[in-house]
């Protein structure tokens, strides 16, 4: 095995499972997957040839491979689930609750910009507010 598929391989292997954990509606998109992969590989090359430290090269790589992921609708959707609802649905169902209410959630993360570091904002807490009532409603008409 060459040193690029090496990489490759593990860049692959990190950025499936940080989508499989908190971006599942990315989880399947095999394009996604391997450019990025393809990119983070080829910039910790090329930061390793320039001579940088491999610290640095991990750095540069981890930036490209995880660009626009710091922030998850389903973890935000998970985290109110597993906080707000814990009590009426057993731990094994909090997991496959979120991921039904995600989409339901979408028109309220609509009416946000969702930057890299919007968990750290104070429209984060209005956010969180509107998911629970959203999923609250929901329940009333629905069910679980």
């Amino acid at each position: 095995m060459s040193t690029q598929q090496k990489d490759l391989s593990y860049f692959t292997l990190r950025l499936q499972e940080l989508l499989n954990t908190s971006f599942p509606e990315k989880a399947s998109d095999k394009q996604f997957i391997e450019q990025r992969s393809k990119w983070a590989a080829n910039a910790y090359e090329g930061a390793f040839r320039s001579g940088n430290p491999i610290e640095q090269c991990d750095h540069i790589a981890d930036y490209i491979l995880f660009e626009g992921l710091y922030y998850s609708k389903f973890d935000t959707v998970f985290q109110v689930v597993c906080n707000e609802f814990n009590s009426i649905m057993l731990d094994e169902e909090l997991r496959p609750f979120a991921l039904k209410m995600l989409p339901i959630c979408e028109p309220v993360f609509a009416k946000y910009v969702l930057t890299d570091d919007f968990a750290y904002t104070t429209d984060h807490d209005l956010l969180y507010t509107e998911i629970t009532g959203t999923i609250a409603i929901h329940i009333e008409d629905y069910g679980i």
